[in-house]
């Protein structure tokens, strides 16, 4: 195992074997969002995406709850930050968003305890969000005066319009399995198996192909602002592209030599 960490880092980063982890370290906390935070998890992304070894990372938090969203000192500073100060600020997790998007491999949110406000932000940006069943999710930010802003762009993306607005205008939490309904969450696991679950899912990314992993990715979001025949020929591009990497010309000689079974004696 690789690692770069000490118990005193707002953010902690290991590598086993294809799986990199980035964990939220601030349990007393409760894994909330700050500067120190915002950067280590992006400090841990890049790590993972120049790690040739590494075909998933999986973000999690440390203690009882993924994340409560921003830290009590963050939303003091806003209230006497000025307009640039708060730009630069949510420009921040703006970029955040974007490298988790941007990154050529799956992001995976391995969520347990709360995921709120800018925490259930966090877990709504990654690729794939995998909870627990006692987990809950929530955007509360409209109980303070603020708005869930920047992740309303992926929570569109993800729920009907309908679902989007009751959840980011009540503020309201809802547990794992209505949130799988709901399209947030991509699979639940029990409380007692869930470490072992998450690494079950995620390594199954080790034995499939990099290159085609990160073509999907980039094409299914690129898609986003196409219309139809855009998006049929950027298919059609991405698709030339993809017979000519190594994977493709190596699987597709696997598929049409397949072993000849050992013959009976």
């Amino acid at each position: 195992m690789k690692t770069d960490n000490s118990q005193d880092q707002a953010v902690l980063y290991s590598v086993e074997g294809a799986v990199a982890r980035v964990t939220l370290n601030r349990p007393e906390k409760r894994n909330a969002l700050n500067d120190a935070v915002i950067a280590g998890i992006k400090h841990g992304l890049r790590q993972a995406a120049d790690d040739e070894s590494v075909r998933v990372v999986v973000i999690s938090g440390a203690g009882k709850d993924f994340c409560s969203g921003a830290d009590l000192s963050a939303l003091q500073k806003i209230t006497g930050a000025s307009v640039a100060e708060n730009a630069e600020d949510a420009r921040s997790l703006l970029d955040l968003f974007l490298l988790i998007r941007q990154l050529p491999i799956p992001v995976v949110a391995a969520v347990h305890g709360r995921a709120l406000a800018g925490g259930c932000g966090l877990a709504t940006a990654c690729d794939l969000v995998l909870a627990s069943a006692s987990a809950r999710f929530g955007y509360p930010e409209v109980k303070i005066g603020f708005v869930p802003a920047m992740v309303m762009a992926i929570l569109r993306r993800n729920v009907s319009e309908k679902r989007a607005f009751e959840l980011i205008t009540r503020g309201e939490e809802i547990d794992a399995e209505q949130a799988k309904n709901l399209g947030l969450v991509n699979q639940v696991f029990s409380d007692e198996t869930f470490p072992g679950d998450v690494d079950a899912y995620v390594n199954k990314f080790a034995s499939l192909s990099k290159q085609a992993i990160a073509l999907t990715k980039g094409l299914l979001y690129q898609i986003d602002g196409l219309g139809f025949v855009e998006a049929l020929e950027t298919g059609a591009d991405v698709n030339v592209i993809a017979r000519m990497t190594e994977d493709c010309q190596k699987g597709i000689t696997r598929f049409l030599n397949p072993k000849e079974p050992p013959k009976s004696q």
